[in-house]
């Protein structure tokens, strides 16, 4: 028996059958800086592909930016021909000999360059997948290290907006802006000596446009970056609202509430388009503001080019050798700037998926994990205490023992905390205080595969995946034969309607499962868990979903499967528990009474008042 009663408990994790307790999205948002940084370290790994990338990169913007040099000299040559013939110079003309050979190396190297070009992006592009693949692990594997507390404060739209959309956000990022920035930068670069070596002073006043550009950028990024996490934490609350209400369509439906959903449909894409709004319009801005800085550069590199052209200090191709430079220096950096947004909706993507890789995870497992000497199936909790929040104690002080071979009923009223005691057992959640023994070993001191390896789990919330109901069987034991997986669902009577279907245990059951009844689900369920033969059979609720005959069958379905080993049996109809060795009666996380059915009835206590309210006639 336990002692001191709890308060109301909070709505219980997904294993239960109350709504999970959901919190808005995170919303706090580390700089751009920060996560920029983090997201590139990911890119460690592939340092020698990278290495490669650059190498070509630099190759390619080489042979590029030779280009408007040579040019300049194809230039000099149809000017001096022209101005000579109209001077009337011996010999004078255009020597086009000379002009194909210089054309000619210009097509050789854009050529070059351009080829240069498509392996450097291609070797991009498989490492841009390589790492996307790879943090889509991470991802995966950090699903299944988070406790179910996580799960419990996380709407499943907005997981999976994280898990899908800002991954996939981020790697049209990296794919779009990596070789793009880095062909900007050593754009820049290579145009800058080239610009210094034809005019340092021309060169100076191209770059008078750098610092008012990086300013530029600096204060209209800010500014973005709060509208693009504003972006994508309403994406996925509109995305888990949509969820919400698909898989609750029929619901919506009876209860005539489509005005209600299309209202918060509404309201999330109202919130989603400002949002979206927002941070385009801002982002959208630094590409006129770069545009108007580079027209100015212009301008200010043909006057003052003119006027050198004219003192002679320098020739028409170098002038317009020079603009061809000035343009190629402007343009990586306006190019940059277009890119601001996307860089700014990744970065914000990036930081949603490392709040979700940052989440405190479950203890591990202990290093030195043992097994029962004997599997048995004997369970006993020793004080246990357990709450979700810790202002809201559920469970205090609780003791009990199941003997190997006995079936525990629990009863109680809905938050009573019948759910939660099993769910402990499977260890989805870990103990305030106390402890639970499987077999005289502390749950704690096991691998949770191996403890729940043990145990069998039938849910009033069936579950089966997109498969055959042959795999759906076998689930619970792979490598089961065709022999085994026919004998249990013979023993559970699934295999009498599975034999009236066209395809029989091959038919395929679709992700909803909608092509069987609830209550065939139900028996597929049960002989899943009758397959799997476990020590320890948890029961929640397993019959609700079928009809009486067919209940009545599986239940003694259910007294063979149960009579090796020890079971929890989780009832709201009593009727069906009045065969169980001991039945718990709880309220408020406390266990007030506990016997089998008639010394219960004798007692006229809280048992008694549950099973008239079932059983007795009403009285007018």
């Amino acid at each position: 028996m336990s002692t001191p009663t709890a308060t109301r408990r909070p709505p219980p994790g997904p294993i239960g059958r109350g709504f999970p307790g959901m919190q808005g999205p995170v919303s706090k948002a580390d700089d751009f800086g920060t996560s920029a940084k983090r997201l590139l370290r990911r890119l460690r790994p592939e340092r020698a592909s990278i290495a490669l990338v650059v190498t070509l990169g630099v190759v390619a913007v080489g042979f590029n930016v030779a280009g408007p040099k040579v040019l300049g000299h194809a230039t000099d040559i149809i000017f001096d021909g022209v101005i000579g013939r109209y001077r009337g110079l011996p010999d004078a003309g255009i020597d086009f000999g000379a002009l194909a050979t210089v054309l000619s190396w210009v097509l050789g190297l854009y050529l070059t360059s351009s080829l240069f070009s498509f392996a450097q992006g291609r070797l991009l592009n498989t490492v841009v997948q390589r790492v996307i693949y790879t943090l889509r692990e991470d991802v995966e594997a950090k699903l299944h290290r988070l406790p179910l507390r996580y799960f419990d404060g996380q709407p499943r739209g907005e997981l999976l907006s994280r898990v899908t959309n800002d991954i996939d956000n981020i790697s049209t990022t990296l794919q779009q802006t990596m070789s793009q920035l880095m062909i900007s930068v050593l754009t820049v670069i290579g145009v800058l000596v080239m610009m210094f070596t034809i005019s340092p002073l021309l060169a100076l006043i191209a770059l008078l446009v750098i610092p008012v550009s990086v300013y530029l950028t600096r204060v209209i990024g800010k500014r973005a970056q709060k509208q693009f996490i504003a972006q994508w934490k309403h994406t996925g609350q509109l995305n888990a609202h949509i969820e919400e209400s698909f898989t609750g369509h029929q619901l919506v439906k009876v209860f005539g509430r489509q005005k209600e959903s299309e209202e918060e449909f509404r309201k999330r894409n109202e919130e989603l388009y400002q949002a979206s709004s927002g941070a385009q319009f801002v982002s959208g801005l630094i590409m006129p503001s770069m545009m108007f800085l580079s027209n100015i550069s212009y301008v200010l590199i043909a006057v003052v080019g003119g006027l050198r052209i004219t003192s002679g200090t320098m020739t028409l191709g170098e002038v317009t050798a020079f603009i061809q430079y000035s343009r190629q220096f402007t343009q990586p950096l306006t190019q940059v700037a277009s890119m601001a947004n996307l860089l700014q909706s990744g970065v914000a993507s990036a930081e949603r998926v490392f709040e979700l890789l940052d989440a405190e995870e479950q203890e591990p497992d202990p290093a030195d994990a043992s097994l029962p000497a004997e599997r048995r199936g004997r369970v006993e909790f020793e004080d246990v205490s357990f709450s979700y929040r810790a202002e809201q104690p559920l469970i205090e002080n609780l003791s009990l023992v199941a003997e190997p071979g006995q079936t525990v009923a629990i009863v109680g009223p809905t938050g009573a905390g019948k759910t939660t005691l099993v769910n402990l057992i499977l260890r989805f959640y870990e103990l305030d205080a106390g402890r639970i023994t499987l077999d005289g070993v502390d749950i704690t001191a096991l691998k949770r595969e191996d403890l729940r390896s043990q145990i069998g789990m039938v849910l009033q919330d069936t579950w089966l995946f997109g498969g055959t109901i042959r795999d759906n069987l076998a689930y619970g034991k792979p490598g089961a034969t065709e022999e085994e997986i026919v004998a249990a669902a013979q023993a559970t009577y699934v295999d009498r309607f599975v034999r009236t279907l066209p395809d029989g245990y091959d038919t395929v059951i679709d992700e909803e499962a909608s092509n069987v009844s609830a209550g065939e689900k139900q028996l597929l369920t049960i002989a899943r868990a009758f397959l799997a033969s476990p020590s320890l059979l948890i029961l929640d609720e397993a019959t609700s979903s079928v009809d009486t005959r067919t209940e009545s069958l599986v239940q003694h379905a259910m007294a063979a499967l149960r009579s090796s080993r020890t079971s929890f049996v989780i009832a709201h109809r009593l009727s069906t528990i009045r065969d169980a060795d001991l039945i718990l009666v709880m309220e408020s996380g406390r266990i007030v009474e506990q016997g089998n059915h008639e010394q219960l009835l004798e007692q006229r206590g809280a048992y008694h008042r549950l099973y008239s309210a079932q059983f007795a006639a009403p009285v007018e």
